[in-house]
Order: structure tokens, then sequence, then C-alpha cells
């Protein structure tokens, strides 16, 4: 099951309790309508109650209000108080959101560590002297400057896309060739799937919360959850259609079709970007089902030459891109809002799934013939080379994953030998 030997759950459990308070973990202080809607589309499927108020990582406080750090015994930032204006996945406006500039990253440089920003990292070598060499380039601006480090160990912490990708890059190059065959292999998308329900209520407001503050369970593997843009952050709109089913005999590009020309003017509403976020409560659908793919680092024409990320299907537990209880739900909640059902378009454009949460890649093991690190994130081959984030998560979780993360990584730093600072040398 990924997982290997051992109670992880046990294992995990104060590592958890860390993460909580290293993140400020707290219940949303306050839920919307659509909320109660998705309770009761929950309630009406499974027949009993699942609704629960999720742990956020938000400062609440009082609104609007700037005070001494709450959280570290005044070593942390100020904070101020959350303002419930629903911009916290486009980036929060007020510092009511625990992002990690206000907890990791700020102890950190208060340390003495040093965070080298817009930076992106194109190699790491080892220099055969028990070092690494990590070529570096600026990610921003026209002047992409080039840098070298040197360093005694490396942590890759880039998830999947960043950590999987130049872990690929590495081996494909022969800057790292002893890396396991399985790196890519495991690749989840925590079963996930995301739909939407837009009111047609043109006065309709559900952006006056934090993005995601509740979740149900509609069956014993699948777990949902409303989430929210802020006014006037419209773009999402793009990427909704008209609701499309799926399964056999027809594929879902053909539904969508047929779904177009039986309903042109529902359709043509849907191309109708203003005002979208505050009237169109997201369903994020994940599940805990078995399910992966595998992601290489390939030349394709389309590149000229050049290599890319790609993704194949194993022939057995193949990920789909159509869960038949998440279209159920959000038809039934359409039906409670007066609204349209919608479908993310790249899912039945193209019959792939989409995922706000990849995890995998660099599955634990003890052995490199199963898996890429060991179950402490160190890389098999290679002395202090290590992957620590969501690439080492072995398992669709089934709820958001940011908690289980930080709480792997707190354990896997829990195995690091412990130095004071007067015997660590700079090189």
């Amino acid at each position: 099951h990924g997982w290997g030997s051992g109670n992880w759950k046990e294992r995990l459990l104060p590592h958890y309790r860390t993460a909580q308070k290293m993140l400020g973990a707290t219940p949303a202080a306050r839920t919307g309508e659509a909320d109660r809607l998705l309770a009761e589309v929950s309630l009406d499927i499974r027949g009993e109650e699942t609704f629960h108020v999720n742990d956020v990582g938000v400062y609440f406080g009082e609104s609007g209000k700037t005070v001494a750090d709450p959280f570290f015994n005044g070593d942390g930032p100020d904070r101020t108080g959350c303002t419930f204006c629903g911009a916290c996945m486009v980036g929060c406006r007020d510092g009511g959101k625990n992002t990690l500039d206000k907890n990791y990253l700020f102890l950190a440089e208060k340390l003495g560590v040093t965070v080298i920003p817009e930076t992106e990292v194109q190699d790491v070598q080892p220099n055969g002297d028990s070092t690494y060499s990590i070529f570096t380039k600026k990610s921003t601006g026209f002047r992409r400057d080039k840098s070298r480090y040197t360093a005694r160990g490396v942590i890759f912490s880039g998830g999947v896309m960043g950590s999987v990708k130049l872990l690929l890059k590495c081996k494909n190059s022969g800057s790292l060739p002893d890396l396991s065959e399985q790196l890519g292999n495991f690749v989840r998308t925590n079963a996930e799937a995301l739909l939407a329900v837009n009111s047609r209520d043109k006065n309709a407001n559900h952006s006056g919360q934090i993005a995601i503050t509740s979740g149900v369970y509609p069956d014993a593997n699948t777990h949902m959850e409303i989430v929210r843009y802020p006014k006037h952050s419209d773009a999402m709109a793009l990427l909704s259609t008209i609701l499309v089913g799926g399964g056999k005999p027809w594929p879902r590009p053909l539904r969508f079709l047929g779904n177009i020309v039986r309903h042109p003017i529902r359709f043509l509403q849907t191309l109708w970007p203003l005002d979208w976020a505050q009237r169109t409560p997201i369903i994020l659908v994940m599940q805990t089902i078995d399910n992966h793919m595998r992601m290489t680092f390939k030349r394709r024409w389309w590149r000229l030459g050049g290599r890319s990320m790609n993704s194949t299907m194993p022939k057995e537990n193949q990920i789909p891109s159509y869960i038949p209880i998440a279209n159920q739900v959000a038809e039934k909640l359409a039906e409670k809002m007066d609204g349209t059902p919608l479908s993310v378009l790249p899912e039945v454009l193209f019959d792939v799934t989409s995922t706000a949460h990849i995890l995998g890649g660099c599955r634990m093991s003890d052995t490199p013939e199963d898996g890429v690190v060991d179950f402490a994130g160190k890389i098999h081959g290679y002395d202090n080379l290590y992957v620590i984030d969501g690439s080492i998560v072995p398992v669709n979780l089934g709820v958001n994953p940011s908690l289980t993360i930080t709480a792997l990584a707190e354990y896997a730093l829990s195995k690091f030998p412990e130095k004071s600072a007067n015997t660590i040398n700079n090189l």
C-alpha cells in the first residue's frame, strides 16, 4: 500500500501535532450558504450526516486588526485578522493566511538561514568529494542570471512538478545516473475532479468566506469541499463548461458535443465570465481509491527536440477522468441553488483528469528496486540527497494534503542528526 511496514498513523501523530502548531491550524470561523446546501445534498445521497468544518491555516483574531505574533511566543511576525475577502488562493491581501513566510521561513531567517527567491534549480551534480554543485538561474525578469552553489547536502522540495521533473532531468543528463528506475512512477492525483455550480441569481455572492471551509463524505471513498474565489477573480470561468457525463460507450468529447447541440443556450451562457467567481462555488472532489500514473521527461516533436513532462497510464488502476458521484452531487446542488452544473473544460475536451493536489513520483521503499527514497526521504544510492515534499506521499489521501506533507517533513527532519550552531561550518 505504499506506506511500508509499521503503524504510520501512530508514527506521524506527534508530527501532525507539530504541523498543526506550525501552520496555525484552527477550525474555519464561518461557513456559507453553499456549504449548507452541499451538506444537504450529501445527507440526501448517503442518508447520514458527514458534514464537518475544516481546520484551516488562517489567523482569524479580530477582522482587520494587526496584533503582535499570536503563534510563536512573540518570535513570529505581527499578524492581521482575516477579513473574509475569499482571496486565499489568489493571494491573501490582508495577512490573515498563515503562509510559509509567516511561520517556517520567517523563523528560519531569524536563525540565520538565507532564502534565495525567484531562483530555479537547473541541475544538481556530485563533486566527488562528498559535496554537490547546484546550478541555478533567475526565474524572473529579462536577465536570467546563472549561479552555482556548493553544498554538503541537498533537499528537493519543489513538489511533484518541481522535484520529480528536476530529478528526471538529472537522471537523463547523467548528473545523477544512479537514481531509481522507479522515479516518476506511482504519481497520484489524489483521485480528484473539479466541478462547479453557476447560480442564476445575478446578485448571488458566495465569495464572503475563506476559500475552503468545510467538507462532506457522500460515500465511503469520496470527500467533497466547496471552494471559492474572491469577487472579480473570474478567470476560472474560461476553464468551465456545461456538465458532461462519462463512461462507455461514448467518449467524453463526443458527449460534450452532444450536450452543446442539446443545450445551446445553456452552453452559450457558460461563456459569460463576468461575476463568475461570486456566483459560482466550485466543488473539489477527492477520493481514497488506489489509482496512479507515471511521469516521464521525454523529447517531443512539438517541443522541437526539447523535453517535457508527460504522463502515461498503467494497464491497471488507471486514474478516471469521470467520477459518477461527482456529477450526481453537482446536479443535486444545482437544483438546490437554482443554478447550472459545470464541468472543467480539459476534463471533458481531452478526457483527462485534473487535480489541485498532485502527489507521488518518489515512492518510499526499502530498496531502489521498489522506490526512490527510504522511509526518511533519503534518496537511494546517494549520500545527503533527500526528497521531502508531496512527491513522497504514497497514496491518495482523499483530503487536502498540506498537513500530511508538513507532518511527513517534520518526521523526516526528526531523523536528521542534530547539530549545534557552533559545529556547522559554511563551505
